[in-house]
């Protein structure tokens, strides 16, 4: 027994020694100061009686007042005195370190696990989290019982691992945070694609899937970890993916969106405005058919010029919230014109075409009216129409032959594409429709809303005012 604790010891300090010159690079870096700060943390994890007890130390702390998040599942959350100062920080409701000049803390806390560890079994949001804080280098250690037999994978780099006589050691390091854990009974081949990519894979990697993981495009240096096959809660990580078959375009496509939500903060937008910022940033298609009907549209709207410009921009978005309202304040600057292209596109499953908004509001009889659109399309000013003619008193309706409006005195049935429209019973012939569909909506022409409901239009720099006349 002592022997296997003594050779613990010197592996772990062999392991240790080659991570200390890296591991101070990013520590001397850290400044103290107020808002968003970086840290470096070592987490100690250790498997025994069907729950992990963790020990989470936290090195570089900011001068300053730290919310703590523990993880929902934690139990016994304390402090843990490494140090004479480990545990000075730590409030006595135990939610925040205080603002202090120590800069390291140690928490200690145990997750229990329902039924024990299972194969294939992801565990997810398991370490405390740091408001405003982010982890700029995470080291791992994870022990188990010498029976225990398996692999744990961390979603950072494999340092090393060793089975001893009584305990099973891993050691995982590298750039950013983690949140989850994964364990798989037996051994898959470990495949080291390259500095940010590793491969756990059942059979060895062709020759040519070899060469193009080696060579794939990545988005940052956070490592990734991609495994073969599923977990039992069928969910993928942030930082530890899972394909049952590893093919090329499932790898590429895989593991861009994986960084791109690491980049961004996108918990509240939809799948396809991952896939669109992936695409751009790749400077490749990546995703569904919605994501990529709408980076073609783009494209073919955009300059060389302004699809520089526009990457620029979400480049230097990282680490922020991006969300279709901000996507289209980007395409504004890009273009110098309003546009809705991503929030309309957010609201419907078909594709809403890309067109420039007016963003001047709009006044119907003296009171303003929120829900009128007015769009620029192929040189035509068109105005949403159900809302204008409604608050003109108004009745609108779809029905199986057309667009139906009518009030106390007038009825209208306008057909889609039968380039005539009836009134009061009389059909009068068109050179163009005067009504347009767009996603589901009718639009009207500004001439025709004119014309055919005796309204007034005025525009001012901050208005557009309807009336009748």
């Amino acid at each position: 027994m002592k022997y296997a604790i003594s050779f613990l010891g010197i592996l772990m300090l062999i392991i240790c020694g080659t991570l200390f010159f890296q591991y101070h690079v990013f520590s001397d870096k850290l400044e103290a100061g107020e808002g968003d700060f970086s840290y470096t943390q070592e987490i100690e994890i250790t498997y025994r009686s069907g729950s992990l007890d963790i020990r989470q130390h936290f090195h570089n702390l900011a001068n300053q007042s730290i919310d703590i998040t523990w993880p929902n599942l934690s139990v016994s959350a304390d402090c843990f005195l490494e140090s004479e100062t480990s545990c000075d920080r730590l409030s006595e409701d135990k939610t925040k370190f205080e603002a202090f000049e120590g800069r390291n803390a140690s928490l200690s806390y145990i997750i229990p696990l329902e039924g024990g560890l299972k194969s294939n079994q992801l565990l997810k949001d398991i370490f405390v989290t740091l408001q405003n804080g982010h982890a700029a280098y995470t080291t791992v250690h994870i022990s188990t019982d010498s029976d225990v037999q398996g692999q744990w994978i961390t979603g950072l780099p494999l340092v090393g691992s060793q089975s001893l006589t009584l305990v099973n050691y891993s050691m995982f390091a590298g750039t950013g945070e983690i949140s989850e854990i994964y364990w798989q009974n037996g051994e898959f081949n470990i495949h080291k694609a390259n500095d940010a990519l590793t491969i756990y894979a059942k059979n060895l990697l062709s020759s040519e899937l070899s060469e193009h993981v080696r060579d794939l495009k990545l988005l940052n240096e956070d490592h990734i970890d991609i495994v073969q096959g599923k977990n039992i809660s069928a969910q993928q990580g942030k930082r530890i993916l899972f394909l049952e078959e590893l093919s090329i375009d499932s790898i590429n496509e895989q593991v861009v969106l994986s960084q791109v939500k690491l980049q961004y903060d996108l918990e509240e937008s939809p799948q396809w405005l991952t896939e669109v910022i992936a695409s751009f940033l790749t400077d490749s298609i990546v995703g569904s058919n919605k994501s990529t009907e709408i980076v073609n549209t783009l494209n073919s709207k955009m300059t060389d010029t302004q699809r520089v410009s526009f990457v620029d921009m979400l480049q230097d978005a990282h680490g922020t919230k991006l969300s279709a309202n901000e996507l289209d304040e980007m395409l504004k600057e890009v273009f110098g014109l309003h546009t809705e292209f991503f929030a309309m596109n957010e609201t419907t499953e078909r594709i809403f075409p890309f067109l420039f908004n007016d963003e001047r509001e709009v006044i119907i009889e003296d009171a303003l009216n929120n829900e009128v659109s007015v769009v620029l399309k192929d040189g035509q000013v068109l105005y949403s129409l159900d809302p204008i003619l409604q608050s003109l008193g108004y009745q609108t309706s779809v029905g199986e032959n057309g667009y139906y409006v009518q009030n106390e005195a007038k009825n209208f049935r306008f057909p889609q594409g039968y380039g005539f429209y009836v009134y009061n019973n009389q059909r009068y012939n068109t050179v163009s429709d005067p009504l347009t569909l767009i996603a589901d909506s009718y639009y009207i022409e500004e001439s025709w809303l004119q014309r055919l409901f005796n309204v007034s239009i005025e525009k001012s720099e901050k208005t557009i005012t309807i009336k009748q006349q």
